[in-house]
């Protein structure tokens, strides 16, 4: 039996898995094989951009919304910080993004948006002002007034 990829994508995978498992690399799909790879890296990138992103955003409502602080943003921001370095030791090669300007851009623009909709402010800055490791992924560390 054969699956085809663009028919039923979850049956082409086990199709494809059993294929591996048994040796029968000449039978293969290997061009989409090789795009369900590289999807993966893409999605663990989407994954991290969005947890930085609603990260940012909680610190931006807590350094401009000083009088709405509470417990649930202080967890929300520790759940993100908590979620994001451990996805970072499960793929380490994903650190380089928390310092290329063009992601943080498009991280920050997110983030920006997030807050903006959430609070009805439009006070934020352009940019990020706070630094990657030392403030915003630090667990001790949270935005004054």
């Amino acid at each position: 039996m054969s699956t085809r990829y663009e028919t039923d994508v979850v049956a082409w995978a086990n199709e494809q898995a059993s294929l591996l498992r048994a040796g029968r690399f000449e039978l293969l799909d290997r061009d989409h094989i090789a795009e369900e790879i590289e999807d993966v890296g893409k999605s663990e990138q989407r994954e991290l951009a969005s947890r930085m992103s609603v990260l940012m955003a909680h610190l931006l409502k807590w350094r401009h919304q000083p009088e709405r602080r509470g417990a649930s943003w202080e967890k929300t921001i520790l759940a993100q910080r908590k979620e994001i370095a451990y996805g970072l030791s499960d793929a380490p090669s994903l650190t380089p993004k928390l310092q290329e300007t063009r992601w943080l851009e498009m991280v920050w623009a997110k983030a920006v948006a997030q807050a903006v909709g959430e609070t009805g402010l439009d006070c934020f800055p352009d940019t990020c002002p706070w630094a990657m490791e030392e403030e915003v992924l630090n667990d001790d560390w949270l935005p004054d007034a």
